[in-house]
């Protein structure tokens, strides 16, 4: 049934204008993907942990809203990032979910005043003598400064059980709940529970291999293929009807350009990915989604010959990442999900006005034609106002709407 898109006032910020809503969430996303006829550009915040928001901000813009702040948890305890709850989903009108379980023994964590977190009972940050939060693996740690938002150093993960078998039930289960119970699209990241999908490139030590032993590479590429494969097949059998993407990760650019040159990418890493992404097409209606930040222009015709759908987080602000560049070239073959706010330089100096005004460049630009998913660059940070997440957001859906249901 169609749902009436109601404009909401809170604190002096202008409602959006009503509109009629004329698919579900997941059906626009799923025709978006596809690249048929929509009634508005899909908006996502927080259904990937590259489309996120920080606990802090999130805490900060439930106030705002005078939302209840208790029970926030936090999925990704690295980069600490909220998972966000279906009464932000509804008022600003988004379209994705997150898939991810709640913690089964959650423990609050208060970093600090004001400030209280579900996280993994396992985690148990414990403060130091300078104040800074540490949080301990066996050797590996890593450390969140006093009046941080996010954690550094060794990447510590709380995902899963390492019954990976176990794990994939989980997700399993809640992509079925989420499926049947709720409207949305959703994203399989498999970050510990089941497992999650490099791309086959792995950073700047993985490009010095290419040069240095290319050969290597390669056949340690085909196992890993051969292995994510299966896994692969795992997920399609177990979940494929209900999931709409499949995300594979690899930071492939800096912000003046690619980590390495587009011939080492088709050599050591365009066969592989090629492979993967033939095989999920063919045993599923699963789109791959791709995560893949900086200045990547020259690796993106590769990425849309080895199969990938979909790229994320289209960093506008690095160099040679022009929005109506990206667009012109690739916008009929690739689905752009993020670039609607420059996350840099805008969302959290600018005024709340600063950031409508970018948003709307954006969305502009990417929505033209179709085949486009609003997101911000990147995760919300924790020092970003509410009330340029709200102006984010809010204009987000102004600008969403197609004249008619067309994408053209």
């Amino acid at each position: 049934m169609p749902r009436l898109a109601e404009p909401v006032s809170v604190k002096g910020v202008c409602p959006v204008a009503m509109k009629r809503e004329t698919m579900t969430s997941r059906e626009r996303v799923v025709r978006t993907l596809k690249r048929q006829p929509v009634d508005r550009m899909p908006i996502d915040l927080g259904s990937h942990t590259s489309t996120g928001i920080s606990a802090f901000a999130y805490w900060n813009l439930r106030k705002h809203l005078g939302l209840s702040t208790h029970g926030i948890w936090v999925p990704d305890a690295v980069q600490v990032l909220a998972y966000v709850d279906d009464d932000i989903r509804q008022r600003f009108h988004l379209d994705c979910i997150m898939l991810e379980a709640p913690w089964p023994r959650p423990a609050t964590w208060r970093p600090r005043d004001g400030y209280a977190f579900r996280i993994p009972a396992r985690m148990k940050p414990a403060k130091n003598e300078s104040g800074d939060w540490i949080v301990r693996q066996g050797k590996q740690a890593m450390r969140m400064p006093p009046g941080g938002f996010f954690f550094d150093g060794a990447w510590l993960s709380y995902w899963g059980s390492g019954n990976a078998d176990a794990d994939l039930a989980v997700y399993a289960r809640e992509a079925e709940r989420v499926f049947k119970e709720t409207p949305y699209a959703t994203n399989f990241l498999g970050k510990g529970r089941g497992g999650g999908f490099s791309a086959f490139f792995g950073g700047v030590e993985r490009a010095v291999q290419m040069l240095e032993d290319p050969k290597k590479v390669q056949e340690e590429n085909r196992l890993l293929c051969e292995e994510y494969i299966r896994r692969a097949g795992k997920i399609i059998d177990l979940m494929g009807g209900y999931i709409q993407l499949l995300t594979v990760t690899d930071d492939m650019g800096m912000q003046q350009g690619p980590l390495c040159s587009p011939a080492l990418v088709e050599q050591c890493v365009a066969p592989y990915l090629k492979k993967f992404c033939g095989f999920v097409h063919r045993h599923s209606d699963i789109k791959v989604f791709m995560h893949n930040c900086g200045s990547i222009m020259p690796l993106i015709p590769i990425l849309i010959d080895c199969g990938v759908d979909v790229l994320n987080p289209v960093q506008v602000s690095a160099h040679n990442m022009d929005p109506r560049e990206l667009k012109r070239k690739f916008g009929d073959k690739l689905v752009f999900w993020g670039g609607g706010c420059d996350t840099q330089n805008v969302l959290d100096k600018g005024s709340p006005q600063a950031v409508a005004r970018n948003v709307r460049e954006l969305a502009r630009t990417f929505k033209r034609g179709g085949g486009y998913v609003f997101s911000q660059v990147h995760n919300i940070l924790g020092n970003v106002p509410p009330e340029n997440i709200v102006a984010l957001l809010d204009t987000a859906y102004q600008e969403s709407f197609y004249s008619s249901v067309t994408t053209r």
